[in-house]
């Protein structure tokens, strides 16, 4: 089943209103009779999914009232905003390349511990929305990743008890302000301005509707990046997980409950080369890359030197996931970057 979130007046109702959508993208029905809005569904899953998955079948087979051709810029991030984010880092040779960039180690305990920071959930971007950002010389990243989206999920789960809590998957821009992260960092309290709105794909699915993609956990397909049109990356999601979602969402939470309608991210998709090298680009015959920092931390590291700038006003990446016969799966994250025009 694929769900999304259609805009409305924000004045009026900034969590949208809930439509189903067919498995081609092409069309969607809404679905406000069974549950105004994605959060609303979630938090009744059980209830309302049998009656969402049979809009789903009629709405595929042409059989649903009132479908209509689907536009995605109308499209919001599936939840537009959430009761709790938390982006884990699942991906180690991710976490290795962005860690030198700023001289630090990986440490030992990150192989069986993931990292896990907590961002705004407060007002995400729609998938077509434009990154809004004050300055270049904060130094603007995409990372391109994969998330979940949970009901209820009790304290203290285990990862194989976290699985059966995971109803929902999407893709994530997890906007970086990399020249803002060392100086909060040092700190020692985390990432807070170095981290604005994130932005989800236009449509999320549940894991049946990914077939055996969908194995341990892990969505094994490539996540395919463009910059500027041109193809930046295509790194395979599944293999250099270190970390599935169950494990992810139980980290999440050790100690807390996770309200229904968390999100819980993979972190930036990432593979080294298969000789153990940092990973290659696409022009040098590797998978590429899911964002800014690692091409840059790879120069650094073969050619002793950083060719490759952060986002500039006007760029534009595109961030994407297809099935095995080259069908978008959820609909492009297609984002330029504006200067923000201070109030």
């Amino acid at each position: 089943m694929k769900l999304a979130t259609l805009k409305l007046d924000p004045k009026q109702r900034r969590d949208g209103e809930l439509v189903v959508v067919s498995r081609d993208l092409r069309q969607a029905v809404s679905a406000s009779d069974i549950a105004d809005t994605l959060q609303q569904a979630i938090e009744r899953w059980d209830a309302v999914s049998p009656l969402l998955e049979k809009r789903y079948d009629e709405l595929n087979s042409g059989r649903a009232v009132g479908a209509f051709v689907l536009d995605m810029p109308s499209l919001h991030s599936p939840l537009p905003r959430s009761y709790h984010w938390a982006d884990g880092s699942a991906y180690l040779n991710h976490v290795k390349l962005v860690r030198q960039a700023r001289g630090a180690e990986l440490p030992e305990s990150l192989w069986n511990d993931p990292l896990m920071y907590q961002g705004g959930g407060d007002a995400f971007l729609g998938p077509y929305d434009d990154i809004e950002a004050v300055s270049e010389e904060h130094g603007i990243d995409f990372e391109g990743e994969i998330a979940v989206i949970t009901d209820d999920v009790p304290m203290a789960v285990t990862p194989e008890q976290a699985a059966g809590h995971i109803k929902l998957i999407m893709l994530v821009n997890d906007v970086s302000l990399r020249g803002l992260i060392p100086g909060e960092l040092a700190k020692g309290f985390g990432f807070f301005q170095a981290k604005p709105a994130s932005s989800f794909s236009p449509v999320c699915v549940t894991p049946d509707e990914l077939g055996d993609a969908w194995q341990d956990g892990k969505l094994h397909l490539p996540l395919t990046v463009h910059l500027n049109g041109e193809k930046f990356g295509e790194p395979e999601a599944g293999p250099d997980m270190i970390f599935g979602f169950p494990a992810l969402v139980a980290h999440a939470a050790r100690t807390r409950h996770l309200g229904a309608g968390a999100i819980v991210g993979s972190g930036t998709v990432s593979n080294p080369d298969p000789d153990g090298g940092p990973g290659r680009p696409i022009a040098d015959g590797g998978v590429g890359y899911s964002c800014l920092a690692e091409v840059r931390m790879v120069e650094k590291i073969l050619h002793d030197e950083i060719k490759t700038p952060f986002m500039r006003f006007g760029d534009r990446v595109r961030i994407e996931m297809f099935d095995r016969e080259g069908q978008s799966i959820f609909g492009a994250i297609d984002q330029q970057v504006v200067k923000y025009p201070s109030p």
